[in-house]
């Protein structure tokens, strides 16, 4: 890290989060926790080919008087893989690593393919949580991403990088983003990272892209209350905001965040921050 990395920054890092690991469906699955037992809960969900240390900079800050989960949905991050990845298992374990952790009935936050899972998880345990807050998930199109990456040949050897900082300087975000704060794209990237034999490769498996049926009657079965924080630079639009907002049976609230891109957790935190503390249960904002 530079000399021009911000404190909030930095103290957030420094809030190391507890690391926990539980069995769901006979895979193990890893998440993060933050914050105080018995406060609100909240289940923070990456999005595609991400991990929990996406939240590194962010649920400390959302921590204070609130118990945050983070898990790695199996084929991402430190939980492990799947011989195939099918959405309802990932949304069956946000509902099981809430439940280990304690969570009565949480709110959801899901970014982008997190935002799918979170739906997912909803219309299928709609008792298991309070509300759902998505952030720029465009619900009613292909998660973004899977439209740029399909699984390579069987046999493919994954790209290893001979050293750390090679790896880093290759962190890419899918879909790709120009606009990110280069402390936390590094932070980020280095949590991507797993040592092999012969050096440096990342930690997602890449069978979690390719050809599957996404669900886009969701939000039609959805009776948990749900908010779309759409990223005015992100991949949802005025107009599909509009089209998601009317289907499901207790409509869906819209809030924009400023100058954010898709992944606005790299470009505009703070903000993402801001949003979430005014529309979470408890916390002190």
């Amino acid at each position: 890290m530079t000399q021009d990395v911000p404190e909030w920054f930095r103290r957030a890092i420094d809030a190391k989060p507890e690391h926990h690991d539980i069995d769901v469906e006979g895979t193990s699955v890893h998440y993060r926790a933050w914050g105080p037992t018995g406060g609100p809960g909240v289940v923070l969900l990456h999005g595609g080919g991400a991990h929990s240390g996406w939240w590194d900079h962010i649920a400390p800050l959302l921590a204070v008087d609130r118990r945050i989960i983070a898990p790695d949905l199996t084929g991402h991050g430190d939980s492990a893989r799947r011989p195939e990845y099918v959405r309802s298992v990932w949304a069956e374990e946000a509902v099981a690593v809430s439940e280990a952790a304690g969570l009565t009935r949480p709110t959801m936050v899901g970014h982008s393919m997190g935002g799918w899972v979170a739906v997912y998880a909803g219309v299928l345990h709609p008792d298991a949580m309070q509300s759902i807050i998505a952030i720029d998930s465009p619900l009613d199109d292909e998660p973004p991403e899977e439209s740029p990456l399909r699984p390579p040949p069987q046999g493919t050897a994954p790209k290893v990088y001979a050293r750390r900082e090679d790896a880093v300087a290759r962190f890419r975000t899918v879909p790709p983003q120009e606009s990110m704060l280069a402390y936390v794209a590094d932070h980020v990237a280095l949590e991507s990272l797993r040592e092999v034999e012969g050096g440096w490769t990342w930690k997602f498996d890449i069978g979690i892209f390719g050809d599957r049926v996404w669900h886009r009657g969701l939000l039609d079965q959805l009776d948990v209350p749900i908010i779309l924080l759409r990223c005015e630079k992100g991949l949802v639009s005025p107009e599909m905001a509009t089209r998601m907002a009317a289907k499901p049976s207790g409509g869906m609230s819209v809030l924009e965040i400023e100058g954010a891109g898709h992944h606005a957790m790299f470009d505009q935190p703070l903000a993402v921050v801001a949003a979430l503390q005014s529309l979470l249960p408890g916390g002190t904002s």
